[in-house]
């Protein structure tokens, strides 16, 4: 089979180099003519035979935005476009209008795996037409995991990136109990090696999962993580998660508070902090501290 690759970051180029492996033929474009195999996305279309499959990687919001609303003049009937981004399901909606109304087809995909999807596989979770997702069916089947388990064709328009965006909040919770337990266990002077306390909990416990096996890894790099500065960034799913819990009355103590936690890693000196501070001394005379 053919595909249109576009966006060969580190993520996409890897997918290419995975959906070769399986025997298919790809043929990829970047603003990075480092990266790419032709010049234009003109050149890209060109190139591949009808009916057409083209995967686009770039940054969710206007990149994809663009890229759909290009190839909506470029493609032809009976062609499908996968968004394989990290786009907001509402976006993948409108997008699927757009290309609709000049006959071409639409799914969306979610893809987890991050840098070890080019060994491992990719998690897939997409949304879309059945006739569509079969065109595609293909590069589904070379990008995941080996086995019965890792793709899954989760609804419609939509539906695939909605999944991952709850797949993300999850993540996110996950890796807040883990990092709360981390330092707790950090704190507490009885605990001398709180590195191979994590290692013992990779067997035979309820916990034990991949986020554990990279947190072992990273202590293993870095035993207390001196190294690191205590910020942590958020890709946008988080909060769409969160969103989409108000919209459906649906509560996410967890995830919610996981997503607040990131917020709260990016202030050095918390404003709210100052005025717990000042009200604990006001009451209780409670100790401050001063600039």
């Amino acid at each position: 089979m053919e595909l249109g690759l576009i966006g060969l970051g580190k993520m996409g180029g890897n997918m290419r180099e995975r959906i070769r492996r399986a025997g298919h033929t790809v043929i990829g474009f970047d603003r990075n003519p480092d990266l790419a195999d032709v010049d234009s996305l003109q050149e890209l279309i060109e190139k591949l035979h009808g009916p057409r499959v083209v995967w686009v990687m770039v940054p969710a919001g206007g990149p994809t935005q663009e890229t759909v609303e290009q190839l909506a003049e470029l493609l032809s009937p009976g062609d499908v476009v996968v968004d394989g981004g990290n786009s907001r399901w509402t976006d993948d909606i409108a997008h699927a209008e757009v290309l609709a109304a000049k006959g071409i087809g639409f799914v969306d995909c979610g893809v987890s795996g991050g840098v070890w999807g080019l060994e491992n596989g990719y998690a897939l979770m997409y949304g879309g037409d059945a006739e569509h997702v079969e065109k595609v069916k293909p590069i589904f089947d070379a990008l995941k995991p080996e086995g019965d388990f890792g793709s899954v064709h989760a609804g419609k328009v939509g539906a695939g990136h909605f999944a991952k965006m709850v797949h993300n909040g999850i993540e996110y919770a996950m890796m807040q109990a883990f990092a709360e337990g981390w330092e707790l266990l950090e704190a507490a002077p009885e605990v001398t090696d709180v590195r191979e306390v994590f290692r013992s909990w990779q067997e035979g416990t309820v916990i034990r999962s991949w986020l554990l096996d990279l947190a072992v890894r990273a202590l293993d790099d870095d035993e207390h993580l001196a190294k690191l500065k205590g910020w942590a960034a958020d890709s946008g799913e988080g909060r769409w998660t969160v969103e989409a819990a108000i919209d459906h009355a649906v509560p996410l103590p967890a995830i919610t508070a996981s997503l607040f936690a990131r917020f709260a890693s990016r202030q050095e000196d918390s404003p709210q902090m100052k005025m717990i501070a000042a009200l604990r001394n006001q009451f209780g005379g409670h100790a401050v501290e001063s600039k």
